[in-house]
């Protein structure tokens, strides 16, 4: 039941190395699902999933590959409790920070920017609670990106690809190994007319990894990665006015709602290396660091609705920040000893991030002028800030220090417990470079697991967890702004049953999280005036049913409410934008009298969200249906993969996103904000591998 730790490093890239996915993802062969074994999990390392207490979705790059996804928003609407379509990812109904919650290889990095889904392996989510392992964090899950590692075969992999109207793409991933050194490379080049008759869509990539292996016991990785995302002309953010709806059957594609100057501009840079060092057959010691840098000229506009008959105010330059630093370290110490017949899995590990946020010396929302919803206006270009221009406003720095043990009671019965001691230290600057304000304090975050196993391939667990974060600050339109609040303490109790057959994985979990609720209340004043309590349950199915039918996916049951407000019409109500109900179940089935032929369906529902805290106002529900085709064949002697997709099959026009004018609120009776769902649309790839 445990994980060993003997010849840790060695087993670790066998496991986890991309060989496998690049046979069965990129172009598929005689089993195509989507099954993956094992994930990271913080000072641990890599554990089989059978094994973990905590509900862990990962999706690999085999399903982003045949899906024609183009970034990682995209792959969270196939996690029905993960939320990250124009917001920063969260899951079971809770907002995630900025840093705190989301890392690469395990390293923290900002959340607020684009990353392409090309530069990855998979996607790894711990939804809930980990503050144990990973330290202070919002009670929203850990959402881990794999860089992609060179392959134990050559591999020279071409893609080119169309989406509507006009975008055209080309991507190339090549990987080669020279004895103990192996490289991969990915570089990718996009651009072009999108659904909007004004957007454009430009990406470029170009990212490496490598991987050297100098003795039996020792492991290096290095990666790099330069991405320019730019997206202009899309519809903006829509705002309202408190008592107005939002409206529905709104056009996404409407000139007007989207300006064809605006929009995003971000210029991501990453370094990263990482050490595994074996110290015998039973411990290892891994270490790593990574240093990124988001560069962004956010012109997006928002639209604020101020009457029910459809007038708007339309502004840009409404975000703070252009640029965001950080640098990220972890290490950690695992292995296993046996102590009266039983084994320990012991880990004692550190993990950290430094995080510089930079504001332009001008800054401010500006005013483009009104219009209606039935008659949108162009606007033309104003004079823009120079958004290189500016000061660093905020740092903060976070160190947590973890030790814990996993032990085997008996061949079906085991424990688990870990710990965490975090210190956060936080300051605000002004642009003359003074502090404004300071914030520090320190806290432990505990979690205990028991985990029984009836039989080899099932296990059913119960885990309690108490994880600190860092204390909201109050926003610029309170009477207080600026200042930070004490620590919050998050707490949670999740159970759960897996079962792992031969061709398929099915997974529930139920699960409570109470955390306090800070918000800007009658005087003007920033502080915690209530709580939250998410209650929910998840249901997953992974793998194949028969030898021709092939399903990834899940559904989400949540019960988001806030009490204790002071207020009645705001106490015991559903959290803004948050469903009752999501679900989102792909299914691929091979032609049994054309092998070479998979047809593929993906539905995804979102039940009603409310749209204000008292929960008078929602916007409706919304099903999607995305449909294709994958055909497989030989060129040659080369494979080759022709994939359409065609999403939105019946052009649903929907609100993507629902969320609160701030991270947690700020205002219990105000509405939300809202983005629109992307229309009908077709995408073709043509892939080979020479």
């Amino acid at each position: 039941m445990a994980l060993s730790t003997a010849n840790t490093a060695a087993r670790a890239q066998e496991r986890l190395d991309g060989a496998d996915i690049i046979v069965n993802g990129l172009l598929p062969a005689k089993d195509d699902t989507y099954r993956v074994d094992h994930a990271e999990v913080g000072p641990i390392g890599a554990r089989r999933l059978l094994d973990t207490p905590y509900s862990i979705s990962v999706v690999p790059v085999n399903l982003a590959e045949n899906q024609q996804l183009q970034n990682v928003r995209e792959l969270f609407r196939y996690i029905p409790s993960v939320q990250g379509e124009n917001v920063r990812p969260q899951s079971r109904g809770l907002q995630a920070g900025v840093v705190q919650n989301t890392r690469i290889d395990g390293l923290n990095i900002a959340a607020t920017t684009d990353y392409a889904i090309e530069q990855f392996e998979r996607i790894e989510v711990l939804n809930g609670l980990a503050g144990a392992f990973y330290g202070p964090a919002n009670p929203a899950g850990t959402f881990n990106y794999t860089f992609k590692r060179p392959t134990e075969r050559a591999l020279s992999s071409l893609k080119f690809g169309y989406a509507s109207d006009g975008n055209l793409l080309a991507h190339a991933d090549l990987s080669r190994r020279f004895g103990a050194v192996g490289a991969r490379v990915n570089l990718l080049s996009q651009e072009g007319e999108t659904f909007a008759s004004t957007s454009n869509l430009r990406r470029k990539l170009a990212s490496a990894s490598v991987d050297v292996r100098p003795a039996a016991y020792t492991r290096l990785e290095l990666n790099g990665s330069y991405y320019h995302y730019t997206a202009t002309g899309f519809p903006g953010t829509f705002a309202f006015a408190a008592g107005v709806p939002f409206p529905r059957d709104i056009d996404p594609g409407r000139e007007g709602y989207g300006l064809v100057w605006a929009g995003d501009d971000n210029v991501t840079k990453l370094a990263s290396g990482r050490l595994f060092q074996g110290l015998g057959e039973r411990w290892e010691l891994t270490a790593g660091v990574l240093a990124m840098s988001n560069d962004r000229a956010s012109t997006v506009p928002t639209l604020t609705v101020t009457t029910p008959a459809g007038a708007y105010r339309a502004t840009t330059v409404n975000t703070t920040f252009s640029l965001d630093r950080v640098v990220s370290n972890s290490a950690a110490l695992r292995g296993y000893v046996e102590i009266a017949g039983m084994r320990h899995d012991l880990f004692l590990g550190t993990t950290g991030f430094t995080w510089r946020r930079y504001t332009p010396f001008q800054t401010g929302a500006i005013t483009l002028g009104t219009a209606t919803l039935a008659a949108p206006v162009a606007f033309a270009q104003p004079t823009l800030p120079d958004f290189k221009n500016r000061f660093e406003a905020q740092s903060t720095r976070q160190q947590a220090v973890s030790i814990g043990d996993t032990v085997e009671l008996t061949n079906r019965l085991s424990l688990q417990a870990a710990i965490s001691h975090s210190w956060i230290r936080a300051r605000n600057l002004n642009r003359a470079g003074a502090v404004t304000s300071r914030y520090r304090d320190q806290g432990w975050s505990p979690a205990a697991s028991i985990l029984f196993k009836p039989e080899e391939r099932m296990t059913g667990y119960v885990t309690y967890a108490s994880s600190l974060q860092q204390g909201d600050a109050a926003p610029s339109n309170a009477a207080n702004a600026g200042e930070a609040l004490a620590p919050f303490r998050s707490t949670q109790w999740e159970a759960g049953y897996k079962l792992d057959l031969e061709r398929i994985r099915l997974a529930v979990a139920l699960y409570q999280i109470r955390r306090p609720y800070a918000f800007v209340g009658a005087d003007n004043l920033f502080a915690v005036r209530g709580r939250q309590r998410n209650r929910g349950a998840e249901l997953t199915v992974n793998g194949r049913i028969g030898d021709d039918l092939n399903l990834f996916g899940g559904l989400a049951l949540l019960d988001a409410r806030l009490f204790d407000t002071g207020v009645g019409e705001t106490s015991d109500r559903q959290i803004l934008g948050l469903p009752r109900r999501a679900l989102n179940l792909l299914a691929e089935y091979r032609l049994p009298m054309l092998r070479q032929l998979t047809a593929t369906a993906d539905l995804s529902h979102v039940s009603r969200r409310p749209t204000n805290y008292r929960g008078t106002a929602s916007v409706d529900p919304y099903t999607l249906l995305d449909v294709g085709l994958r055909y497989q064949l030989r060129v040659g002697g080369q494979a080759m993969a022709l994939r359409l997709a065609i999403n939105n099959l019946f052009d649903e026009r929907y609100w993507a996103n629902v969320a609160p004018t701030g991270q947690n609120g700020y205002n219990s009776v105000d509405n939300g904000t809202g983005t629109l769902g992307t229309p009908r649309n077709v995408r073709i790839t043509m892939q080979v591998a020479l």
